[in-house]
């Protein structure tokens, strides 16, 4: 089976929670096959937004669901940012090990001026903006709530365009502050003094406890890297470029290019490297050239045999007959 970018079970049985509380019938297909493993894949996560977005016809979905997410819908994640000792050290650990909870995004902290930045780089496109607002009111919902109130951001930045002033008063009034639109990134603005807040349940021997799970976990999805993903992906679908392999990932096809770059490695050696395989495993079953060149998503075999030998320093003739 194809590996790609996934979101913890935890965290799609929050949506699914909440379409079974909202009255929201999700087809019972999907449903199944999101579930059926401790991780569902970004595919499955991308249909099960899409259905629920579509059958909730509310365009703050996103936001009322995050606001409804638990700490267990964050896996062990929400513990161990509930065990720390300061909100600082429970929003530096969130950095790190975010991707238990779900590899579709990216948080990073700035500082601007007098204002602390928590940001959120999504990588998905298929209800960005309900995604986006969820992880955003979830991730605020929480501070408040591990510091029993005393956190509270100055304002949330979203990059959607302006809604209606009603839209924005609701959205305002749903998070409890200000909302900017219309901004460079999305992100949770704070005072830098909210850092030092004590968390109401800090427990540093469980937050010990769990790190080293959290490690584990984190260890366990590197282990198939995006390298692997990607070949995989290149093998089922030849014909695909850069930009439909990062989407079919979650991601922009600039960030790929960045995930690569970290692998040392190249999108489009990766592909040459497969493609050749390929080119000569089908060669040397006897598969003629021209249909070769067609399964590999070539325009024709001329096309095909000078990357072929560009590849292989030969000819596909050359190349079977023994070179």
């Amino acid at each position: 089976m194809l590996e790609q970018t996934s979101v913890t079970l935890s965290y799609t049985q929050g949506i699914l929670q909440a379409a079974e509380r909202n009255g929201i019938r999700l087809p019972s297909d999907l449903c199944q096959q999101a579930t059926a493993q401790g991780r569902t894949p970004m595919s499955l996560q991308d249909a099960v937004w899409e259905h629920y977005c579509a059958a909730a016809g509310d365009p703050l979905a996103g936001l009322r669901l995050g606001l409804n997410l638990q700490v267990g819908h964050l896996d062990l994640v929400g513990m161990l940012l509930m065990s720390c000792e300061t909100q600082g050290e429970a929003l530096d650990l969130l950095l790190e090990y975010h991707p238990i909870v779900g590899e579709g995004g990216d948080f990073s902290l700035s500082h601007r001026g007098e204002h602390c930045l928590l940001c959120y780089e999504p990588h998905y496109h298929v209800c960005q903006r309900e995604r986006v607002d969820a992880v955003l009111a979830c991730v605020l919902n929480m501070a408040r709530w591990v510091t029993g109130g005393r956190f509270d951001a100055e304002a949330v930045q979203l990059t959607m365009p302006e809604p209606s002033a009603e839209e924005k008063a609701l959205y305002e009034s749903l998070l409890g502050v200000p909302v900017k639109f219309d901004q460079d990134g999305n992100a949770l603005v704070f005072a830098p003094g909210l850092q030092a807040t004590p968390l109401i349940q800090a427990n540093k021997a469980m937050r010990d406890q769990l790190r080293l799970l959290a490690d584990q976990m984190l260890a366990e999805l590197a282990r198939i890297g995006l390298s692997a993903q990607v070949q995989n992906l290149i093998r089922e679908q030849p014909h695909w470029g850069k930009e439909r392999i990062a989407d079919q990932l979650g991601m922009s096809g600039r960030h790929l290019v960045r995930k690569l770059q970290e692998e040392g490695t190249t999108f489009k050696l990766l592909r040459s490297r497969l493609l050749q395989k390929m080119a000569e495993e089908q060669l040397l079953a006897g598969e003629p050239v021209c249909e070769v060149a067609d399964a590999l998503g070539f325009s024709d075999e001329s096309a095909f045999s000078k990357a072929f030998k560009r590849w292989a320093g030969m000819t596909p003739a050359q190349f079977r007959g023994g070179g």
